[in-house]
């Protein structure tokens, strides 16, 4: 019988030195991120579980993180990075693997041509499985991604707050098609990553999580510690980017949606 869930994390990163990396990479860490090492901050940090995200930088070698999950199946769901073109055999095996959803990172990456025969046909494998699409990038390119992946029937997880323009914030018009698309019921939002933002990126949050919470819900948040924050490590502890989630959202109630019952439905830990 597996542990009680007692909060997700729902934005981790595994890696070592001297695995394979993708073509292109923008930044590659030199350093080692194990499964073991994350394990002792969420011990430490009173956190059960956890959803891995396939590191960009390791393209679709989808293999460590998988490994991570096969060891510890009680702690980790995984999100993957695939190529569109991938079979759905091939996407089942997946999704028995502990794989529940697919990210596309964006930054520094043209849009995919969502209205291609190809990515219809892997939408609709995806919604097929209940899986979620993960999107990282800048606010400005929402307006043209959101409504062809929530038209294919899937649910859509934007990180880091939908990364606004550092300099618009909440009026981004990115931002504000976030907003619109929260009444379809299938769009989430990761709080998470705040530095991302810019230097005002905690006070972009802050201004931001009310407006999320009136179009969105609470109960379409998930929180994710960005470990090991690549890019910027060392800009905050573990435990302190835990503690930013009980500064935006001060009542334990709401703190227990975001950090077990929408990530566990979300993310499918009570099937894993």
């Amino acid at each position: 019988m597996s542990e009680p869930i007692t909060a997700i994390d729902s934005h981790a990163h595994v890696f070592k030195r001297g695995l394979k990396l993708a073509p292109s990479v923008r930044y590659a860490p030199d350093y080692d991120a194990t499964p073991e090492d994350y394990i002792k901050l969420l011990d430490a940090n009173g956190i059960s579980s956890a959803v891995l995200i396939q590191p960009s930088f390791l393209g679709t070698d989808n293999s460590y993180m998988l490994d991570a999950r096969k060891t510890y199946p009680s702690r980790f769901q995984c999100v993957a990075v695939v190529d569109p073109g991938i079979s759905a055999d091939e996407l089942e095996a997946l999704d028995a693997a502990g794989v529940v959803g697919v990210r596309l990172n964006l930054i520094g990456q043209p849009d995919p041509q969502l209205a291609s025969p190809a990515w219809h046909r892997h939408l609709a494998h995806l919604a097929a499985l209940d899986w979620h699409v993960e999107i990282q990038a800048e606010g400005r390119r929402w307006p043209d991604l959101l409504s062809p992946l929530l038209d294919a029937g899937v649910n859509v997880v934007a990180d880091h707050f939908g990364k606004p323009d550092p300099k618009a914030g909440v009026n981004d018009p990115g931002f504000r098609r976030i907003l619109e698309a929260g009444r379809t019921g299938h769009l989430y939002l990761k709080l998470s990553g705040p530095y991302r933002n810019g230097p005002d990126g905690d006070a972009i949050a802050r201004t931001a999580i009310p407006l999320l919470r009136a179009h969105l819900g609470l109960d379409h948040f998930v929180w994710g510690s960005d470990w090991p924050n690549t890019g910027f490590e060392g800009k905050e502890p573990y435990a302190a980017m835990l503690a930013n989630l009980a500064t935006w959202l001060p009542e334990p109630a709401d703190r227990q949606v975001v950090l077990v019952d929408t990530p566990r439905k979300l993310f499918r830990f009570n099937a894993a």
